[in-house]
């Protein structure tokens, strides 16, 4: 009897067991990176976009357009997708016109200021944690240059080059 005892309590065990996993299956997950796409356009590279530059002007604000149609020459359109795990993705999009190979006009939905925008990327930092600096000071600058300068160290006179006392024979023989 006790033998049967101990196959029910085994049994019973690993049904438990096997039930307790079922509300398991939601804390592990496997990892699922972000997925960005596109060009990032902020509110300030926007603001910078005057009537009237040139297209490489242009380029330099917003970078190389996504989507630069054949057909329509004188339009880019800069999209920009960011897909998490379990949220609707997010979509921006910035349609240029050129007329005569100059900034005539721009439409753009609502932009993030770039501060706006790395802070969204990471929603589990603090919030009251201070964004680091993304330039340096002149005084970091001249840190830095006085601790990477070169130690090339100065070559006695004796060890200069010598020039080379080689002698070739001539490449065609007078005849």
């Amino acid at each position: 009897m006790s033998f049967s005892k101990f196959r029910i309590s085994l049994a019973l065990a690993a049904l438990l067991a096997l039930g307790g996993c079922g509300s398991v299956a939601n804390w592990v997950t496997p990892y699922k990176i972000d997925i960005l796409q596109g060009n990032v356009i902020t509110r300030e590279q926007v603001e910078a976009l005057k009537p009237g530059m040139p297209r490489e002007q242009v380029r330099d604000i917003l970078g190389s357009p996504l989507l630069a149609s054949v057909f329509h020459a004188d339009r880019w359109d800069y999209v920009f997708t960011l897909q998490r795990r379990g949220q609707e993705p997010l979509r921006r999009r910035v349609t240029v016109f050129f007329k005569d190979g100059v900034l005539e006009r721009h439409e753009a939905d609502e932009l993030p200021t770039e501060a706006e925008f790395v802070a969204s990327l990471d929603a589990r930092r603090d919030k009251k944690a201070k964004p680091p600096a993304l330039e340096a000071t002149e005084q970091q600058l001249k840190d830095f240059a006085e601790r990477n300068k070169p130690q090339a160290p100065p070559l006695p006179a004796s060890a200069a080059p010598t020039p080379a006392t080689t002698n070739f024979p001539p490449l065609e023989s007078g005849r």
